[in-house]
């Protein structure tokens, strides 16, 4: 059946179903231009665990998702495929994560970071880390070659170091949107290399990103102001309370989003933690945090970023928890937005 075919059959008012595939949608690999690479990997999540299972309880969320808008009333027929999530990472994730937390107890009973007892296992977690990334970084690259636009679904905000590199051997130079409650600046924190909180820090060698603009932060130490000061303009740094203070002063939201784009390069990797909105929107994170964007909010900017005609080169969504029905709801209306606003701004054959 041809992908025209497959529009014609296919209602978007009708009831969703439960057919296995993102959003109840109808498409295949080969008819979709958005693919989504679901990473089920938490190993070391710092406080509370759950986002391992995240991808599969935004799949079984995704099709309570209305897939019009009002803008872009076709814009599903992009086509959004999401992959098979990895049985393999999932069991290395279930055996790491047992490791890491032994690790992370020891640390916050005291236990210095270095101390010979936590170096073999940080040095086992760290290299199955690197072995996720370059794992991911192949799945990318493939995709890419094909022509598609690429999303990886997490998990922890470790996953897609992968995705950005090998988007940084496709483009001179791009731009890093990077919605979170947590600057994830820190260096290798808890002793693991590609910690979650580690992130941003890792990014940042890789010279083909040439600006990260940072917004929602809340929660952030002296090493990670440090490193935004010393960044000169290659971060830009929106925190929470200076986004609401000039609220307070009477700024406008739009106008606000505004001078967050203009900050950013033609092309834009989005990069959002879900954490980075109001906790009431995601109870269930890992490390949640009092504040935040609200959900309008957020989708304003995001569209934003669009309307300034940058083009969305690639997005993941992570630490959404799999444990709560409601931060699932959150998180499948939020990656059919990433979807929606990724293969519109720059379309595919």
């Amino acid at each position: 059946m041809s992908k025209t075919d497959k529009y014609e059959d296919f209602s978007p008012s009708s009831v969703g179903v439960r057919n296995g595939k993102l959003f109840g949608l109808p498409f295949e690999y080969e008819d979709s231009q958005v693919v989504i690479l679901p990473v089920p990997w938490e190993v070391t999540v710092s406080y509370r665990a759950g986002t391992a299972q995240g991808p599969q309880a935004i799949l079984e969320a995704s099709t309570q998702v209305d897939l019009f808008d009002p803008v872009w009333p076709d814009g599903w027929r992009a086509g959004y495929y999401m992959l098979p999530i990895s049985s393999e990472w999932q069991a290395k994730n279930d055996s790491l994560r047992t490791l890491a937390a032994a690790c992370i107890s020891k640390l916050e009973e005291g236990v210095a970071q270095d101390d010979p007892e936590l170096l073999v296992p940080q040095g086992e977690v760290n290299a199955a880390s690197s072995e996720l990334n370059d794992w991911v970084e192949r799945q990318a690259q493939s995709h890419l070659t094909l022509g598609k636009a690429v999303g990886v679904l997490g998990g922890d905000h470790s996953v897609p170091l992968g995705l950005i590199r090998a988007l940084a051997t496709r483009y001179d130079s791009f731009g890093v949107l990077h919605i979170d409650a947590h600057a994830d600046l820190r260096r290798g924190y808890e002793g693991f290399q590609y910690s979650h909180a580690s992130i941003m820090e890792n990014v940042l060698h890789l010279p083909h990103v040439s600006k990260i603009t940072q917004v929602g932060i809340r929660d952030y130490c002296d090493e990670e102001e440090q490193t935004v000061r010393e960044s000169g303009d290659r971060i830009s740094f929106f925190s929470m309370r200076s986004l609401r203070k000039r609220g307070f002063h009477g700024e406008p939201w739009a106008r606000t989003c505004q001078h967050i784009v203009d900050t950013l390069p033609q092309q834009v990797y989005i990069s959002f933690d879900v954490d980075g909105l109001d906790p009431a929107l995601c109870p269930q994170t890992g490390t949640p945090v009092p504040g935040g964007l609200l959900w309008d909010e957020a989708l304003h900017l995001l569209d934003t970023v669009v309307e300034s005609g940058r083009q969305v080169i690639g997005f993941d969504l992570v630490e959404v928890a799999g444990q709560g029905e409601w931060d699932a709801i959150v998180g499948a209306r939020l990656l059919s937005r990433l979807c929606l606003l990724t293969a519109q701004s720059c379309p595919r054959p």
